[in-house]
């Protein structure tokens, strides 16, 4: 059953690209709004239109191809760029050390997988990951436009060990999470 959502559909289309935080294919963001590849190309553009020349607003969306992102405008760069620095001098989040402990023990796994074991959208966390060096991703061979998120040689190397399986009791909770996804909660495919 579709539900009816009383925003644009350009509204609909920023906010799933806010939620998906990476370039998505314009036929992807037709089928998941069911609507004609078409008017969300129209949208797309007009979005990126209003965004780009807004002041008001932070953001930007990218439009390029058949892929749309959504971005934060260049003026920003710096501002963004001391932030980051910032966060990378500070000790991982709690957040952080969830996030990375799931992808040490379940990697290389999809965000999709990760946001469902958190309970939480994962995108800059993720991302803040990666700036660290800790985790890298790779494009996921069973879907297009899709990622799978692994730990990096510097986490394996900080942590003291050559590969994830010689982690502390990784099989154990391997294990654990199999049992858990295979009742029909979730697959590491979604």
């Amino acid at each position: 059953m579709k539900e009816h959502i009383n925003l644009s559909l350009e509204a609909r289309i920023e906010a799933f690209l806010f939620l998906y935080g990476e370039p998505v294919r314009i036929h992807k963001l037709a089928k998941e709004l069911g609507v004609k590849i078409e008017d969300v190309s129209r949208a797309a553009v007009s979005l990126q239109e209003r965004l780009n020349q807004s002041k008001e607003s932070g953001l930007n969306v990218m439009v390029f191809d058949d892929r749309v992102q959504l971005t934060t405008k260049p003026e920003l760069k710096l501002l963004l760029a001391k932030i980051a620095v910032e966060e990378l001098d500070s000790p991982l989040t709690p957040a952080s050390l969830e996030t990375i402990s799931i992808i040490a023990y379940l990697g290389p796994c999809n965000r999709s997988l990760i946001d469902y074991i958190r309970g939480v959208n994962s995108t800059f966390i993720l991302r803040s990951l990666m700036v660290r060096g800790l985790a890298e991703r790779k494009p996921d061979p069973k879907r297009a436009s899709a990622f799978l998120y692994q730990v990096s040689f510097d986490f394996l190397r900080h942590m003291g060990v050559s590969h994830p399986e010689n982690l502390p009791d990784y099989e154990k909770y391997r294990e654990l999470v199999k049992s858990f996804l295979s009742g029909g909660r979730a697959t590491n495919e979604g």
